[in-house]
């Protein structure tokens, strides 16, 4: 039998195959108006089709908790009526045709307020222009040369953004998700107050690793509670900043060890599963992209921890998941820019491996 065929139960949920849809920006939402942040038929279509091609569970893209909290004015937000409402739609379609639907929820922080990745590929806008808002972090530091400065947050807005973490997660629930994914990775919020290269403050959110990892078990903990305890939560981290990572480079940033430590910190706020990425918060970081180049990360926190991991990063072929599903080096595998390719990946990898799989009773015939 596959091993990446195999259900995997979390909590009381049981998601049909360890294949998973990773969250990709689709830049494609209303950025102003009624329908702004919701979802649309380019939304619906592409979440659908992976469901139809056998996908075990469904993510969305990062999806804000605030107008600010966007990544750019065309991103999903989930912070009223409309845009639950819309949610609904898809959920509902994913479930009836075998797919777990699970949400990604974010703040951008200093990576806010810029264009799509095709107009300027991405650039920032600048407060007052266009669209364009003014980014919030931790600390008052441009993610680069063209970025604009953030302005840093009290301890009641912080406080705030919690909140609003909390109230996404209590919508989320109300739109149909099964599963929420708070983003701590690439540089967005989150990340940037875990990391020294991005933390600079010096009160009860900066500093030593207890006050910089404050803010994201707050969020966990405020998520948590309005989650349904038999639902599972994920959290995505940036594993490494690929700065200490590299010899040849003093600058300190959040690194693998951390990680590991952080994982056994989450896994005590109820954390189901980590899903392991990597990069994102330092444009300058040395990183060496191959096939599986992220696993490694993965593979540790699950051995030293015994915390459930999900695996990202260039795993673009069947056997090559099976094998690190049935290697053990983790749990899951999160494909993206292969299922961008190729939406029926999960059914041919099945076909490959001999394995069984559910899909829509329309395509029994074909």
């Amino acid at each position: 039998m596959s091993a990446l065929f195999e259900p995997l139960t979390l909590r009381s949920l049981t998601i049909p195959n360890r294949i998973w849809m990773a969250p990709m920006c689709m830049y494609s939402a209303a950025p102003d108006g009624p329908e702004q942040g919701a979802p649309n038929d380019w939304h619906f279509q592409h979440l659908a089709s992976r469901a139809a091609g056998g996908t075990g569970l469904i993510l969305t893209e990062a999806t804000a908790v605030s107008p600010e909290g966007r990544i750019s004015p065309y991103d999903l937000g989930l912070w009223n009526d409309t845009q639950t409402a819309a949610f609904r739609r898809i959920t509902d379609f994913l479930k009836a045709h075998g797919s777990v639907p699970g949400i990604q929820i974010a703040h951008a922080g200093r990576k806010a307020s810029t264009e799509r990745t095709w107009v300027d590929r991405g650039a920032p806008i600048a407060p007052g222009e266009g669209y364009g808002w003014q980014p919030v972090a931790p600390s008052p530091l441009a993610f680069d040369d063209a970025s604009v400065a953030p302005e840093e947050l009290t301890a009641e807005q912080i406080q705030e953004i919690v909140g609003q973490f909390a109230a996404t997660a209590r919508r989320a629930l109300e739109a149909g998700f099964q599963v929420a994914e708070i983003h701590g990775a690439h540089g967005y919020l989150i990340n940037e107050f875990l990391s020294p290269h991005t933390n600079r403050r010096t009160d009860e959110y900066g500093g030593s690793y207890e006050n910089r990892t404050r803010f994201a078990l707050e969020v966990v903990d405020a998520v948590r509670a309005v989650w349904p305890e038999e639902l599972p939560l994920l959290f995505r981290i940036s594993a490494t900043d690929w700065l200490s990572e590299n010899a040849e480079d003093e600058r300190e940033g959040w690194t693998a060890d951390d990680t590991v430590r952080f994982a056994a910190d989450l896994k005590a706020h109820g954390v189901d599963l980590l899903d392991t990425s990597t990069g994102g918060n330092a444009p300058g970081a040395k990183i060496t992209v191959e096939p599986g180049y992220q696993v490694p990360f993965a593979e540790r926190v699950k051995k030293e921890t015994g915390l459930p991991v999900g695996a990202v990063g260039l795993i673009t072929e069947a056997r090559q998941a099976e094998k690190i599903v049935a290697d053990g080096q983790a749990d899951v595998t999160l494909i993206g820019r292969e299922l961008l390719r190729d939406p029926y990946f999960a059914r041919n990898a099945a076909r490959e491996l001999g394995a069984d799989i559910q899909i829509p009773n329309p395509y029994h015939r074909s």
